[in-house]
């Protein structure tokens, strides 16, 4: 059955790409940098991590450190992570990303909410080569608000009547529903769902399930 919707708003981590593999080690690179006494990082371990707002994964990932090593720490983390990502050569994109958001922008218009840091989403855009497509954007290091409050937000400024959100975890599932949006499961990414309105497990499973109102 298709889902009919005017916008689509998009993950990132596990829905569009995944950096895993690169942001674990500028990750551990940070640590080194400052030499504290915190647990090296896994991409395994990000995986399970991706999707939660930046100090939430701080918590998570080194509970030894006081708040103030966490943030100085976290901030490390993100200036290696840029860098790490904007060297990086490798496809680390999901198959179709690219000629899948092309595609569906003939169609629908198309937006990307993150819990990322600040400056994450136009890396992603510049190196996927999305720019043109996406319309407006909105992430936890902009706002400082969780995902569903940036979903309100950016439903709202764009007028959008029948928003789809699609991502790979639990976390975007009630965020959506938080919003009022339809969720869409990206069930290759990184997390396990319970309550989807569709599933895909491919992304460019998109062009298939997706009806334009008009």
């Amino acid at each position: 059955m298709k889902i009919k919707t005017d916008a689509v708003v998009l993950d990132i981590d596990g829905t569009i790409w995944n950096t895993t593999g690169v942001v674990s080690s500028a990750w551990n690179q940070a640590i080194k940098d400052l030499g504290l006494d915190a647990p090296l990082t896994t991409p395994e371990l990000l995986k399970k991590e991706f999707g939660k707002p930046m100090n939430v994964i701080a918590d998570d990932l080194w509970p030894n450190l006081t708040r103030a090593q966490k943030e100085e720490l976290m901030a490390r983390c993100c200036v290696c992570e840029q860098a790490a990502l904007e060297k990086n050569q490798a496809d680390i994109s999901y198959p179709g990303v690219r000629d899948t958001i092309a595609a569906l922008s003939k169609n629908f218009k198309l937006y990307i909410v993150s819990n990322c840091q600040s400056g994450y989403i136009e890396l992603t855009m510049k190196k996927n080569g999305i720019e043109k497509f996406i319309r407006d954007h909105e992430c936890y290091g902009d706002t400082g608000l969780g995902k569903a409050d940036n979903l309100r937000a950016l439903i709202g400024r764009n007028k959008i009547r029948f928003p789809v959100y699609v991502g790979d975890t639990q976390g975007d599932a009630d965020a959506s529903k938080a919003a009022g949006a339809k969720f869409i499961w990206a069930s290759y990414g990184f997390g396990s769902v319970k309550d989807f309105d569709a599933k895909i497990e491919r992304f460019d499973g998109l062009l298939d399930l997706l009806q334009n109102l008009d």
